[in-house]
């Protein structure tokens, strides 16, 4: 049997976190940059943990106002304080909940700029360094986060996202254009087989991307998320693909 990760962004302050760990294998928890805190932190380990899904970090720019989808121009140093005590601060509130972080997967403007500038992705990956033992890159496929998280020694899990389209360059088209969010969950079922069963995605434009990943995400801020995540999972268990954590 083909085995597929099912992942979300949780820990945002969206409706759908519960329901969502119903239904995903992996939960990317945001620890306080641009969204989250100790409290939220604590009750998406402690519902990722009740259900079974492997939880990761998800740190972004510490830029709450724009969700952290605005992108910054920070000092190596900030930057590294930034996703650092992000980490750190949530596998503290893990340890406490005897929940292990398995896997580190970047946020919104800080993520995009990481897949297109290895230096962006250089000092993120170092900055975890250390911090958890056998830390994953949950990393864009075909991006420089794949590139340097390798070259770094971590081992990487290639993802795709369910809900944005994306450029013929392989990166996603940004949310500023039109069409750059995705709604239909039906569509989005189709297109999660294709990717599963054929390593296919079709670009904005049409052109066909060939993808390794296999882990797909879905926002959890979206308001069709839970309707999406269901549907993603029925679809591919219908294809005989299990949905199980990679790490």
């Amino acid at each position: 049997m083909t085995a597929f990760d099912l992942n979300a962004d949780l820990g945002e302050g969206g409706r759908g976190d519960e329901a969502l760990l119903e239904i995903v294998s992996s939960a990317s928890i945001a620890c306080g940059g641009h969204a989250g805190d100790d409290e939220t932190m604590r009750v998406a380990l402690r519902l990722a943990e009740a259900n079974g899904v492997a939880v990761g970090a998800h740190p972004g720019f510490a830029d709450r106002a724009n969700f952290g989808r605005r992108r910054l121009l920070l000092s190596p140093e900030e930057l590294d304080l930034q996703v650092r005590g992000q980490v750190r601060r949530l596998v503290e509130i893990a340890d406490g909940e005897g929940v292990p972080v398995r896997y580190l997967k970047l946020h919104g403007a800080l993520a995009n700029m990481a897949a297109e500038e290895p230096s962006v992705s250089a000092l993120c990956f170092a900055a975890v360094t250390g911090l958890v033992p056998d830390l994953a890159i949950l990393a864009i496929n075909t991006s420089a986060q794949v590139e340097v998280a390798e070259a770094l020694g971590f081992r990487v899990v290639r993802e795709a996202y369910a809900d944005r389209a994306y450029q013929p360059s392989g990166l996603l088209l940004p949310r500023s254009e039109p069409g750059a969010v995705l709604h239909d969950a039906g569509a989005i079922a189709e297109r999660a087989i294709r990717l599963a069963t054929h390593g296919e995605l079709v670009a904005i434009d049409g052109t066909v991307l060939r993808s390794e990943a296999r882990s797909l995400c879905i926002h959890g801020d979206t308001a069709e998320a839970v309707a999406i995540a269901g549907e993603v999972r029925r679809a591919l268990e219908a294809e005989g693909i299990e949905i199980t954590a990679p790490y």
